[in-house]
């Protein structure tokens, strides 16, 4: 096979506060060559996950990722088929998932979480970056492993009009559960509760805000938060703990955008009075456990119990546009790129 051009999206420059499209640019160049252990994918799909906005941030080093390096293509969660292979284990044709970057082709080795996938027809190909890949993963295990649901718990669900909130939301009305969204307009609110299934939904930029949300709708509390946003709005949260509360703590959008610092929680004496716990979690770290979740995720899909909302954007070109849109509220569910 003959080294093809790679358009590739590179991390221009660090971002100031809220990102920008023009803190990326498109460039193109050849792929590498293979060296022996390694294969060629052509991406089909980008994952597009908020957390990795933490990681364009100038020392965002911790123990799952390094900070991404200016200049070089922005990480990414990717779908793509083996189009070259000098590795056994990926031949020509499998189709795969691992973490990679926003590029037409990625030269993987086997590790970063590659995974061949066994894809059958009975799902639409997307649904593997989406409900059944690292999303699904997300709500599934931080719900039934950190949140440890029972029938008649009263969930609260931050970003639930998001690619994890929408589908931890359903997940948890399948197990019996008494589900509260919290989202950032009334027709995302209508929406979470007509098409979704969420008992109620809360406008945390209604007058009156989160708070007065929480008053009307959990007047005795939750006895799970899962929690996509962190900063203020998890520091309110807390503040309506039930006995024996569980507090997901999945993402913090709010604290994304801040290069140095985040925020605070001041209320942790409620973590006490409440005996009440809080725990964080990656879907990496329960790749032995996947087909567990894939299993139950597909049933629920078959059955027509859950639903997947996607937003599919077109173009690799079309990439940063989407990445930002999604980190604005700007979409709804998951946010792919098809190329």
């Amino acid at each position: 096979m003959n080294t093809p051009q790679n358009k590739q999206i590179l991390l221009r420059q660090r971002p100031e506060g809220t990102l920008r499209e023009s803190d990326f640019t498109l460039v193109t160049r050849p792929a590498r060559e293979l060296r022996d252990g390694e294969c060629l994918a052509r991406n089909l799909y980008f994952s597009l996950d908020a957390g990795f906005r933490k990681w364009m941030n100038a020392g965002a080093d911790d123990n799952y990722l390094t900070a991404m390096e200016l200049g070089a293509p922005v990480q990414s969660i990717v779908l793509g088929r083996i189009e070259a292979s000098r590795h056994p284990d990926y031949p020509v044709g499998s189709l795969v998932l691992g973490r990679s970057s926003w590029e037409e082709f990625s030269v993987f080795d086997g590790s970063d979480f590659l995974q061949k996938l066994d894809h059958d027809g009975s799902f639409p190909l997307h649904e593997y970056v989406a409900t059944l890949g690292p999303t699904g993963m997300t709500a599934y295990f931080g719900l039934m492993d950190i949140g440890r649901p029972r029938t008649g718990d009263t969930v609260l669900v931050s970003a639930a009009g998001g690619a994890v909130g929408s589908v931890v939301g359903q997940i948890a009305r399948i197990l019996g559960c008494r589900t509260i969204g919290i989202t950032s307009s009334e027709d995302k609110c209508r929406w979470l509760v007509e098409e979704l299934g969420y008992d109620a939904a809360i406008n945390h930029r209604a007058p009156g805000g989160l708070a007065a949300g929480i008053r009307e709708h959990l007047p005795d509390g939750f006895d799970i938060y899962f929690d996509n946003v962190g900063g203020p709005m998890l520091d309110q949260a807390v503040q309506h703990m039930k006995l024996g509360a569980r507090v997901v703590l999945c993402g913090a959008i709010a604290d994304y955008d801040q290069n140095d610092r985040e925020s605070g929680v001041f209320h942790m004496w409620q973590f006490i009075v409440k005996r009440a716990s809080a725990a964080g979690f990656m879907f990496s770290d329960y790749v032995e456990r996947y087909p567990e979740a894939v299993q139950a995720l597909s049933k629920w899909l078959a059955e027509g119990r859950l639903k997947t909302v996607v937003d599919i954007r077109e173009g690799i070109e079309q990439t940063p546009k989407a990445f930002c849109d999604m980190l604005e509220g700007k979409s709804r569910g998951k946010c792919i790129v098809r190329l």
